[in-house]
């Protein structure tokens, strides 16, 4: 069960190294790089740029906590009646 919090936890932070410049380096794909190099384009008005790939990200890690939560409810001896 924390093993999916804690999958969700690895995501952000090498999407977050990644995105100011300290993980993976950019010929490389990763979420935080497409962030990264989408956010000079939100002011020309291409947003999508950078927002589908944050929108990834979010689900990605949303998933992970889900099914921890699911995974919880199934297993956890104590809630059962």
């Amino acid at each position: 069960m924390m093993v999916s919090l804690n999958m969700g936890w690895a995501i952000l932070n090498a999407a977050g190294l990644s995105f100011i410049g300290l993980g993976v380096r950019p010929p490389e794909p990763e979420w935080g790089i497409l962030v990264a190099e989408g956010a000079q384009f939100i002011v020309s008005g291409e947003w999508w740029v950078s927002f589908f790939p944050g929108a990834m990200l979010m689900l990605a890690v949303f998933t992970f906590n889900l099914l921890g939560d699911a995974l919880r409810d199934i297993f956890d001896p104590r809630r059962r009646t």
